[in-house]
């Protein structure tokens, strides 16, 4: 009997042992992974308040960065899971801007970067600076630039040849090849998101614009520049362009030489709204002579709020009214647009007119182009390009900008390493 009790007592320690391995076995099976992925996050940024439209994020939250990609978005993600954190408690966290008309050839390649991260862009789009004979000279900023560098190519072949003013160009026509620049942009679908015009003394090269947009099936971009006598803005934007198609400069306002949006009576024009609702794309285009607040104000008051904002950054813009995309979302904060909405019009809108809705988001597995503001209170002045003043209570200032997961931008130290 002690025996055969001996016996069981062992087989029943066999047993209670192997259970034993089992349960752990299966417990590290499932709790080391989490261990592994809690500390697998290489930034997080706590604390701010969220704005990613794309995926209707409006609310405090932390956004955690693992190997240059968007890991995870949560209330409370926990400190100990990141090797560094970002405290934003206060500031507002936004996908990373996208600029979507400048002109790179007013800037050093590698000195184009300090142009965008300080206002938060990561993405900048050139508005036409070259045409299908040139848009090689494109390369040097595609690889020379952190920011990343979209394209419109000019249907004028020639469009960025030194030495060759762009009044004569335009008035080439036989340096407009629609096929050629489809061609153009098929080969380099990676980087060309759609077709830019120009002024023209008529309506053609506008349509060959057009034909070339609906060969390679991208939007094309218009500034419409001034001419006597005045070219129709209601031809342009209900029978000439389609759906999607990008109206620059929209709130330019030089009635004289060009149709503004709004009438005598600075009432939007009706023809102007129904463009919109058959999805014309209304784009700010700043520059150094194409925002005026005598047009602006007026529309925005009455709602007509643009789709994209951008800065048409060159020279004369980045020192003159529209100074950079931070200041130009506040200026239309001043006007009446509400911080979703200016973000919204800085990122996402953006995104989806270029078709790159990879960009402009946070959503978790995109890159982590990200853009961090102080949303400051005080007494804030803002110029059109004639020199006329608007006052403000708000202005947005980046105070830091990811491009990538990689800190590229930091305003006041909030990535840094405290001093011992």
């Amino acid at each position: 009997m002690k025996d055969a009790f001996k016996l069981m007592v062992l087989a029943n320690l066999k047993n209670i042992i192997k259970l034993n391995f089992f349960l752990l076995f299966v417990s590290l099976c499932v709790v080391m992974p989490a261990i592994l992925q809690a500390q697998s996050y290489d930034l997080i940024i706590k604390g701010g308040h969220v704005i990613d439209p794309a995926n209707g994020i409006n609310e405090v939250m932390d956004v955690a960065i693992s190997e240059g990609n968007i890991a995870q978005i949560a209330s409370n993600i926990p400190a100990d899971n990141a090797k560094k954190i970002v405290n934003a408690e206060g500031l507002y966290v936004t996908p990373g801007l996208i600029d979507m008309h400048v002109h790179v050839n007013r800037f050093t390649p590698r000195g184009f970067d300090g142009f965008t991260f300080r206002a938060g862009v990561t993405t900048a789009v050139d508005g036409g600076t070259f045409g299908w004979r040139n848009f090689h000279l494109m390369q040097e900023y595609l690889e020379n630039s952190q920011t990343r560098v979209l394209a419109f190519i000019d249907i004028v072949g020639s469009k960025g040849t030194p030495n060759i003013s762009a009044n004569t160009l335009v008035l080439d026509a036989s340096d407009r090849d629609p096929a050629v620049t489809a061609s153009i942009i098929d080969q380099n679908s990676d980087v060309i998101v759609g077709i830019k015009t120009w002024k023209a003394p008529s309506f053609v090269g506008i349509e060959q614009a057009v034909e070339a947009g609906n060969l390679a099936d991208v939007p094309v971009m218009i500034d419409f520049g001034s001419s006597d006598p005045l070219m129709s803005l209601e031809r342009l934007l209900l029978e000439v362009f389609r759906p999607g198609d990008i109206y620059t400069h929209a709130y330019a306002y030089h009635p004289w030489s060009r149709e503004a949006i709004v009438d005598e009576d600075y009432q939007v024009k009706p023809y102007v709204s129904e463009a919109r609702e058959r999805g014309i794309i209304f784009d700010v285009g700043h520059g150094g002579g194409a925002f005026s607040f005598e047009g602006a104000i007026p529309a925005v008051e009455q709602g007509f709020f643009p789709d994209v904002i951008s800065t048409d950054l060159h020279w004369n813009s980045m020192n003159g009214g529209a100074k950079d995309m931070a200041n130009m979302m506040s200026k239309f904060l001043a006007m009446g647009m509400t911080v979703q909405a200016v973000i919204e019009a800085s990122t996402w809108k953006p995104a989806q007119v270029i078709n790159r809705e990879e960009l402009g988001n946070l959503s978790v597995g995109s890159e982590a182009d990200i853009a961090v503001f102080n949303l400051q209170e005080g007494d804030f002045g803002f110029l059109d390009v004639r020199n006329r003043l608007l006052k403000g209570s708000q202005k947005l200032e980046a105070e830091l900008t990811l491009r990538a997961g990689e800190v590229v931008w930091d305003l006041n130290g909030l990535a840094g390493i405290p001093v011992d």
